[in-house]
């Protein structure tokens, strides 16, 4: 077993290099140039998200939509990611993650403008979508649609399932000493009832989560922050000048080059704000809207909300209260930030990841539930909605780094034909952009 988690973490480490990031990367500005910067659309964006399409076709509304994205894409990667990118590439990482959101806001809109412009009816005459459909109804590559959906399936289990259940039974346990078969089955419970009910039941329950989670995380970042005001325009200062040239430091941490600082920011901020990788525009798909390009300007701001606020937020804490510099890495190292905060500080973050976690395997389950019938048809939806509701509990009580491992290679993997499809078919996103957006008809008035 050892052997097989150090060739997983090898496989890992492979799929998340260089060349995966680099097209993320230049497939992010690639966009951002092809969609003459979307994101300056952001704040129509965000009013947007607050409206209703009334009459439009689809299942939920675009703000529960927008919600159950976020309720996936917010998750452990925003606490211990971001901690995890600051420890090994130094504060400049902050900077090169927060760029990797303000440029992911276009490839998000893209893919959720796709993803909606194809989507269908099942067989139950409800909307499916998202990069599987778009491959075959676009493109006629049902075969990497496949692929994709494959892969989709397999990183829903590990990394939107049972790793994050396994992170809330520890994180139970060592904060209240609470058995991880208790709360194993209090989760599995609250899961069965909210998933066993379909997209409306959990965009139901996200639209109520989601808000209250980001604004009760944000506000201890904020306390955090005004505590250690004196210090933040010299942290600032940090962030931006060792993101060009790397910062040593004192303490456990070993220093940081230039090149690290690049590469743990942008690999953590794509792993949290999940923009290229496909998951995001399956959960669009099923939004009430008037036209593709309306749902693609709410679904863009789930990147500025994950990586630019509260990935951003959580950086700027973990630097301004110079326990980066300590040698902690990732939980233990925002832990120790948010011990700052007397009596309550700790209490703010472990709150925190419990309503990320737990938000977290609502927003993946609709993702793999999608992936399992566009493989299998609907008679694989209760199956898998029975069989993500046992592998909660499994999750809970068994330890799993080979299935952490397995999951964040189907999870990288999965960015690549989506990748294919926003590069072939950027045409059809300015096309779209250019009616509906450009030329002022999208009907935002």
């Amino acid at each position: 077993m050892h052997e097989l988690e150090a060739l997983l973490a090898k496989i890992s480490d492979w799929v998340w290099g260089p060349p995966l990031l680099v097209l993320l990367v230049g497939t992010h500005l690639y966009l951002t140039i092809r969609t003459r910067a979307i994101q300056r659309y952001l704040g129509r964006a965000i009013r947007l998200s607050v409206r209703r399409d009334r009459g439009a076709e689809g299942d939920v509304s675009q703000f529960g939509a927008l919600t159950t994205a976020l309720a996936a894409t917010i998750g452990t990667g925003n606490i211990v990611g971001v901690a995890t990118a600051v420890s090994l590439g130094g504060p400049g990482a902050v900077l090169w993650m927060w760029l990797t959101g303000v440029f992911g806001i276009a490839t998000k809109y893209s893919e959720a403008l796709l993803s909606v412009k194809y989507r269908i009816k099942d067989e139950r005459g409800m909307m499916a979508g998202g990069p599987m459909y778009v491959l075959e109804r676009a493109l006629g590559m049902r075969w990497l649609g496949l692929i994709f959906a494959a892969l989709t399936a397999v990183a829903a289990f590990g990394i939107g399932n049972m790793v994050q259940a396994n992170s809330i039974s520890s994180m139970v346990r060592t904060s209240f000493g609470v058995s991880p078969w208790v709360s194993g089955v209090l989760l599995t419970g609250l899961t069965a009832v909210v998933i066993l009910g379909g997209i409306k039941s959990i965009a139901r329950v996200c639209e109520a989560l989601v808000p209250f989670m980001a604004i009760f995380y944000v506000a201890g970042c904020a306390i955090l922050l005004a505590m250690g005001w004196e210090t933040l325009p010299e942290t600032i200062g940090l962030i931006v000048s060792s993101a060009f040239t790397g910062q040593a430091a004192a303490g456990g941490f070993a220093g940081a080059t230039m090149r690290e600082a690049l590469r743990y920011g942008v690999a953590r901020g794509l792993f949290s704000n999940e923009s290229g990788l496909g998951s995001a525009p399956i959960v669009a798909a099923a939004a009430k809207t008037a036209n593709p390009v309306r749902q693609a300007l709410v679904s863009s701001t789930g990147t500025f909300w994950d990586t630019v606020v509260v990935c951003a937020m959580t950086g700027l804490v973990i630097v301004n209260t110079a326990d980066w510099s300590s040698g902690l890495k990732g939980a233990e190292l925002t832990h120790a930030a948010f011990s700052h905060i007397p009596w309550v500080g700790p209490t703010v973050l472990t709150v925190g990841l419990l309503t990320f976690v737990f938000s977290t395997i609502l927003g993946w389950s609709y993702y793999g539930e999608r992936a399992a019938e566009y493989l299998f048809g609907v008679r694989a939806i209760v199956p898998y909605r029975l069989a993500w509701v046992v592998a909660v509990m499994v999750g809970s009580v068994a330890t799993l780094p080979a299935v952490w491992s397995f999951a964040d290679i189907a999870n990288g993997l999965m960015a690549v034909p989506n990748l294919v499809s926003l590069l072939l078919l950027s045409g059809v996103i300015v096309a779209e952009t250019r009616t509906h957006l450009w030329e002022g008809r999208d009907g935002d008035g």
